[in-house]
């Protein structure tokens, strides 16, 4: 202390050395209100500060603590030990034990007991006077019950609350950072295992620091998962996160909360709040009033909406209003409690649970419990709720044995290949699981902590299971018992039944104890009248161990308790422990250390980025692969937006990574908006190219819905008119600045997390995401301001090695951000290529577009006059499948050929070539004044000038307003229509249908209607009999009167034999019904689509033949019509009875399944049959 002091002293002296006095003074009587507020620890003394420390006449007082460790967490005994051995100092001469005897008997004569066992031991009361306390603990079963939890339940959900317990539950499930904060280290300690210990039958793999050291705060920027505890007063009240997008921030104390963005909810939340509350009211556990607010939103049916930051992600939490600094403010008031919100869930806990079946505690208001029977009570109410959260598992992952795919290799072969492959079969297990439950069930299935509990299960091929699988496995088969052995169990919520079971057990082992020990005797020949302090012990004495020492494990009783072990075989008490990782810190740690901890840190990082980019390739590869016609599962859209958003939640992690100064909640954000701030100051002497500026998303109200080019003059000719040339349809910009400027412009993202996901988003779905980083990470000056030199950012190996990784994924398409943005309003560019012809380049009419998508579509959208390229704006389409063009027939010269029409997204840089080859106008063509087009999507490999003069010439591809091609023969054609039926099938046996891929392969080239097409116009007679202009559509005309006919002349003879014969009666009524089907199908065709030709119509009345299930029936009453033989031949379809039949048996298995259309498709004709 003296050395110290004198350390101090000379620090001070050649501070102060060379400052002038005067400025001395006024430095001290300066005003200090400029100084940190928590800088004044307490009121100035002048005179406190010219006292020093004088080891000859002066005390010096130091804290000191007794501790004990256990081999297991008996926080109970422990405390009760510590607490009345610090009594039980003799303050006076009296009777008792000395203290050494009590720890005497501890350390020799007291073991742990077996699994399944109690014991009874002694330990100081809270007087010396007083004769030895009994205790009884036990251990529990590992085969049957759950591990050992001693710290008190009650605790936490008096501090917290079901509802934020729940929340914080699913943070910890779902492996995000969690940060505990209180000013008692004994809060904060009960928090964190009781949360950990609620995770059975999984257990956490990552860090785990229930009380953080305050010389470790750098470990809260470590880019990993952890659990941290952070006492209250040692951070003075501020406190800076490197990343806030994965943090989970509890003030205990408080009880206020920050959760991550996107935080999905988990299964059956409300039910399982309810079922918590009941039981914490019958052990009438204080808990707290409020009510969180995503249990309201459920209710109220907005749970459903879609998020901002994410809005295809289906269930997520509302949107955080305070920053972190908002809920460290200490000052701020808490809000009331929400009593009509808590009346809500008090009804639910009446509708859903059964009250009568958790047996009632009894009424202790009157009874004033003992410490011990006050003990006891704790552990009924933990396992209580612990067979609750376990209850949950057993329910959603009841057949989780059926998707764990067993090793065909030897052990050592595959540890070293574990990496690179799959043990569960995570998609057809989420196919089986509720939508509702997705995504939660799609992140948890990717965490470390599932993937351990696979492995384990995997690793008992070689070795003994693990018991905490082991009691897991048990519930299953005893729940498979109760309600069968389906793998698809029901989506009720079930209730835990069997909590009465393992109380039970439990009473009965702390009632009928197995074994006692003896009481504590003197071991000190003279001891101490009385002491005025806490002595030091006799360390002598307590070093001779005695030779039956349970230490040595040679005790009698503990071979009698081993002979009634269940297995016959000795269990150690580790076994019934679950493994935790547990990582050492030290407060201590020198900078070598620190350093080595940094680079595991970085390390671990590249590691994480290589896993997940290929686990993001092979899993897109994969299905793409489906979709191709190959065997396996696809990647449903929740799994692939759940790797998508784990590989932005990654890029946060990079960016946190070392980071000198927090900007704001992303990171990653932070750094993209300082580089456009840069570039922008360093370009301001720079002439802008107005077509390189992103479009302005923001004012989109503002601006009309159609804006020609600024290029098209409405003076120019026809000739010079008549083609669009490369400088119409310009390449968009590939800059970083240009996609950062387009997700700012997206009204709808509020938070900076939710800029940088939608920047990450389009960027991968542009592939550009490697790019763009190289780019930002190009600007070594603004990297060296913002980050460490121990940065990951700032390693420049693994910095080349992650961008390497993230480049791997351009292999892959992804529609990440067209399909998860619906509400955000897009530009989209249209340009129209007429044919090269002067009189069918331009129309007098007044025509319009409307596109649809996967997402939506639009209404009509006027082309301007004159215009062959405009742009519009709309809600996000999504990915385009077709569009109308038409025009209303007016002028004097309305007939229009158009050969191609391309629209691109200017956001997203996605083109849609929509081919088309035909004729807009009355009296030319097939008189079609609209046409159906179907796109198809421009690789980013064809340039801008490619894609123009491939527009420019009549388009070889089929479209359904093509002219018609060749008749090909009978065997091509049979083959193409099996083609055609065929994916349609697949499609629809597929896990998910991409809406709008129907209409291609219904529309498309080599689809259902141009295959049954060129059927139709096989065999036809010569068509010099019927005219030049002969469609299919005439041919259905006739058919259709042949029918009206048929039905007026046979409707008496089928009523004349309706009473002799029931059964031609039926098939009658059969035929009867087809007959008028088809009829009226024509007529409403007719009366509804009078702007659509005759193969307009034909494709018409294909698609709602197929909706209504009419076309196979129909095609034999068809062969037997008076028109059929009279304009076709003897080898066509509809005429060769082996044709006829191979038609129908061909398309009969299209009416199994429920088709449903685009609204582009029906022109508005609802189902009529």
């Amino acid at each position: 202390m003296q050395t110290l002091q004198a350390m101090h002293i000379t620090e001070l002296s050649s501070g102060q050395n060379g400052t002038p006095p005067t400025a001395r003074k006024g430095q001290d009587g300066h005003n200090t209100r400029s100084l940190p507020r928590h800088f004044k620890l307490s009121a100035h003394s002048p005179g406190a500060a010219l006292g020093y420390y004088d080891s000859i006449k002066d005390k010096l007082l130091v804290t000191k603590s007794i501790s004990l460790l256990c081999q297991q967490p008996y926080l109970y005994a422990a405390k009760t030990f510590l607490t009345n051995l610090y009594k039980c100092v003799p303050r006076h001469p009296g009777p008792g034990l000395s203290l050494e005897s009590y720890v005497y008997n501890l350390l020799y004569n007291i073991p742990v007991p077996l699994p399944g066992k109690s014991l009874k031991f002694f330990v100081p009361n809270d007087e010396p006077a007083k004769l030895p306390l009994e205790l009884v603990i036990h251990q529990p079963s590992s085969l049957l019950e759950l591990p050992m939890l001693d710290y008190p339940l009650k605790d936490v959900f008096t501090w917290l609350g079901a509802d934020y317990l729940i929340q914080l539950f699913t943070c910890v499930l779902l492996e995000n950072q969690v940060l505990l904060r209180s000013a008692d280290f004994h809060k904060l300690m009960v928090v964190s295992e009781c949360i950990t210990a609620l995770l059975f039958p999984f257990s956490w793999q990552h860090v785990y620091v229930p009380i953080l050291p305050a010389s470790l705060h750098h470990f809260l920027d470590a880019p990993v998962p952890f659990i941290m505890g952070l006492h209250a007063q040692s951070e003075g009240g501020v406190l800076k996160i490197a990343s806030e997008a994965n943090l989970c921030y509890v003030d205990i104390d408080k009880q206020s909360s920050q959760f991550p963005e996107e935080l999905p909810v988990f299964p059956h939340k409300v039910q399982f709040i309810a079922e918590i509350r009941a039981l914490l009211n019958k052990y009438k556990v204080p808990h707290s009033g409020k009510t969180d607010n995503m249990v309201i939103n459920y209710y109220n049916g907005d749970i459903m909406t879609s998020s901002l930051t994410l809005p295809g992600s289906g269930f997520h939490l509302p949107r955080r209003k305070h920053s972190l600094h908002d809920v460290l403010d200490w000052d701020r008031p808490e809000p009331e409690p929400q009593s009509d919100n808590l009346q809500r869930i008090v009804d639910i806990v009446k509708r859903s649970v059964n009250v009568d079946d958790i047996d009632p505690v009894e009424d202790t208001t009157e009874k004033i419990l003992t410490p011990q029977e006050e003990y006891r009570e704790t552990l009924d109410f933990n396992s209580a709720v612990r067979e609750i959260f376990l209850n949950r598992f057993v329910q959603m992952f009841s057949s989780y044995e059926h998707f764990v795919i067993q090793p065909s290799q030897d052990k050592d072969e595959w540890i070293n290949n574990r990496d690179s492959m799959h043990v569960f079969d995570k998609a057809t297990f989420l196919s089986d699981q509720p939508t509702q439950h997705l995504p939660f069930l799609s992140r948890f299935l990717e965490t470390q902590m599932f993937a351990s509990l696979v492995d384990s299960k995997v690793m008992s091929t070689w070795s003994e299971l693990d018991c905490n699988i082991k009691v897991f496995d048990q519930r299953i088969s005893a729940l498979k018992k109760k309600v069968g052995e389906s793998i698809i169990r029901s989506m009720r919520y079930e209730p835990c039944t069997n909590i009465a079971d393992t109380q039970q057990i439990l009473e009965q082992r702390l009632t009928n104890v197995d074994f006692e020990t003896n009481p504590p005797t003197e071991i000190l020949p003279h001891r101490a009248a009385y002491f005025r302090s806490f002595p030091l012990l006799d360390n002598v004495a307590l070093n001779k161990e005695p030779a039956q020492s349970s230490r040595r494990g040679q005790t009698q009783w503990k071979y009698k308790m081993k002979s009634m072990d269940t297995n016959g075989k000795p269990v150690t008490p580790q076994e019934s422990q679950s493994p935790r990782p547990q990582t050492k810190l030290s407060a201590d740690m020198s900078p070598a250390l620190i350093a080595q901890a940094n680079w595991t840190f970085v390390e671990k990082l590249l590691k994480d980025c290589k896993s997940k980019t290929k686990r993001m390739l092979v899993e897109k590869m994969g299905s793409e692969a489906v979709a191709l016609g190959h065997g396996g599962e696809s990647l449903s859209d929740v799994e692939e937006n759940t790797l998508v958003a784990s590989l932005c939640d990654l890029l946060e992690r990079v960016w946190s990574h070392g980071l000198q100064n927090k900007q704001g909640k992303s990171a990653l954000w932070s750094h993209l908006t300082m580089y456009q701030e840069s570039e922008e100051c360093n370009d301001t002497t720079k002439s802008i190219d107005a077509n390189f500026l992103s479009p302005d998303l923001s004012n989109l109200q503002l601006e009309t819905d159609v804006s020609p080019t600024r290029g098209t003059d409405k003076h120019k000719s026809p000739g010079e008119r008549k083609t669009v040339g490369p400088e119409h349809l310009r390449p968009l910009p590939d800059s970083l600045i240009f996609d950062i400027r387009n997700v700012q412009a997206m009204t709808d993202i509020k938070t900076h997390i939710g800029y940088a996901r939608a920047w990450v988003r389009l960027a991968l779905e542009k592939k550009l995401l490697s790019r763009h980083l190289k780019t930002l990470l190009s600007d070594s000056a603004l990297l060296r301001s913002q980050y460490k030199r121990s940065a990951f950012l700032r390693c420049e190996e693994e910095k080349e090695q992650f961008l390497y990784h993230l480049l791997t994924l351009n292999a892959v398409d992804y529609f990440c951000f067209t399909n998860n943005y619906p509400t955000t309003k897009l530009p989209y560019r249209v340009v129209i290529f007429p044919s090269r012809k002067a009189s069918a380049a331009t129309t007098s009419a007044n025509s319009w577009i409307a596109i649809s998508g996967t997402l939506c579509e639009t209404n009509p959208v006027p082309i301007p006059k004159g215009a062959l390229e405009f742009l519009f704006h709309h809600k996000n389409l999504g990915v385009l499948s077709t569009l109308r063009i038409g025009h209303d027939n007016t002028g004097l010269s309305p007939k229009w050929m158009v050969e191609h029409v391309v629209v691109r997204n200017e956001v997203t840089g996605h083109t849609f070539k929509f081919p088309c080859g035909r004729w807009l106008g009355r009296g030319i063509d097939d008189g079609s004044t609209e046409r159906l087009l179907v796109g198809a999507l421009v690789p980013r490999s064809i340039d801008s000038e490619e894609l123009v003069e491939s527009c420019s010439t009549p388009p070889r591809c089929r479209s359904p307003s093509i002219p018609r091609r060749p008749i090909l023969s009978q065997v091509e054609l049979q083959h193409m229509l099996g083609e055609a039926v065929n994916a349609i099938v697949k499609y629809h046996y597929r896990r998910e249908c991409q809406d709008g891929s129907l209409t291609a392969l219904l529309c498309g080239e080599g689809g259902l209607v141009p295959s049954l097409e060129q059927i139709f116009l096989f065999g036809f007679k010569n068509q010099r009999i019927f005219g030049r202009n002969f469609y299919v559509w005439d041919y259905f005309l006739r058919v259709k009167e042949n029918f009206e006919i048929s039905l007026l002349e046979e409707m008496d003879e089928y009523s004349q034999r309706l009473n002799r014969d029931r059964r031609v009666y039926t098939q009658s009524s059969q035929r009867f019904t087809i007959l008028r089907c088809y009829c009226h199908l024509i007529d409403q065709i007719n009366m509804f689509s009078q702007t659509l030709g005759k193969d307009g119509k034909f494709q018409l009345f294909i698609c709602l033949a197929v909706r209504e299930q009419l076309l196979h029936p129909m095609l034999r009453p068809m062969s037997d019509a008076r028109s059929t033989a009279d304009m076709y031949e003897e080898n066509s379809f509809l005429r060769n009875p082996t044709l006829l039949t191979f038609l129908i048996h061909i398309l009969e298995p299209l009416s199994e399944f429920h088709i449903v259309l685009e609204k582009s498709l029906t022109h508005g004709i609802s189902s009529i049959c």
